[in-house]
């Protein structure tokens, strides 16, 4: 990823390489500048404070190898960005790696680990692993995986990569298989979740994802695994990426996941928290991938977790 010596309170002229030519004006900049408020950078690119070779750009305008960009001072307040990380996150994050290779860095997500910072979050998994992996001269999240939401987390180590990873994802050629825990049980039938996902939608004074006519085309397979008295341990397949997808899709068949704050049944996780969950129950247990470089298959599996492991056996004996 480019660099500057020059801080942010200054303007910054940053030259274009290998890493970034095709990328979006406006993804570049939020790439680039951690921290700073989306509103503010769209406001800078509106305004005409970002410059490409001393012209404006929409903020759709892709990157051309050699381009030089102009960015404003972005920081309203100056903050200090962590550069070192905790003994503990990178033995954890070190300890997480499932696949490496020259093209990709693939994790087992540990659960309450954000993956990029944000609101209230200086550092997730991106940026230590840019601090961890700093001979990396270009590292990316493919996708995202909710705080909570434990396994698979796919990374580029080329914009290369990157491209080709998330065309995938477009095409829906990325295979995505979840493992969690509904209330209740129907049976053994599969169930195929068809219901469109409209995003910040407020309820109660809380941004909510719910399903919608004017929201976006998602898709989710359930496969029932296991039941329990009043619980089923599931298999779930996305064919679509939609935020909470998942955890609204279950909401919306009266199957709520168990440990969900956010979209679950209140009695039903004080009940599973009684009996030992202390999490949301969704890990992202299998991922199958066509390789960027080689274009043979990866089939990766990331191992459940122990605590989650310890409550299935648990219920299984009661």
């Amino acid at each position: 990823m480019p660099s500057s010596t020059q801080k942010n309170h200054s303007v910054q002229f940053i030259e274009i390489t290998d890493s970034n030519a095709g990328q979006r004006l406006d993804n570049f900049l939020l790439s680039l500048e951690k921290g700073v408020p989306k509103s503010r950078i769209y406001r800078a690119l509106r305004k005409g404070e970002v410059r490409v070779n001393k012209g404006r750009k929409k903020q759709t305008y892709k990157l051309q190898l050699g381009d030089t960009v102009r960015i404003p001072p972005l920081r309203v307040t100056e903050k200090t960005i962590s550069n070192t990380v905790s003994d503990f996150l990178r033995q954890q994050l070190t300890e997480s790696i499932l696949h490496e290779d020259d093209d990709l860095l693939i994790l087992n997500k540990p659960s309450g680990i954000a993956v990029h910072a944000g609101s209230g979050i200086d550092q997730g998994i991106i940026e230590a692993l840019r601090i961890i992996r700093a001979e990396l001269p270009f590292l990316e999240l493919v996708h995202r995986l909710d705080r909570d939401t434990s396994g698979c987390l796919l990374l580029a180590k080329s914009r290369t990569s990157l491209l080709h990873l998330q065309q995938q994802m477009v095409e829906h050629d990325i295979n995505k298989r979840y493992l969690t825990l509904l209330k209740d049980s129907w049976g053994q039938e599969e169930k195929t979740v068809i219901a469109p996902l409209l995003k910040n939608t407020v309820s109660a004074g809380e941004r909510m994802v719910q399903v919608n006519d004017e929201g976006k085309y998602a898709e989710t397979l359930f496969i029932p695994l296991q039941q329990f008295p009043s619980a089923q341990l599931t298999e779930v397949v996305l064919f679509t990426g939609r935020t909470h997808q998942i955890r609204v899709h279950a909401k919306h068949i009266g199957h709520p996941l168990a440990g969900d704050d956010k979209y679950g049944q209140r009695a039903f996780n004080k009940q599973m928290k009684k009996a030992g969950l202390k999490r949301l129950f969704l890990h992202a247990w299998k991922l199958g991938i066509t390789h960027p470089n080689t274009n043979e298959a990866l089939q990766i599996e990331a191992p459940i977790p122990m605590p989650l492991q310890t409550f299935i056996c648990n219920m299984s004996n009661t």
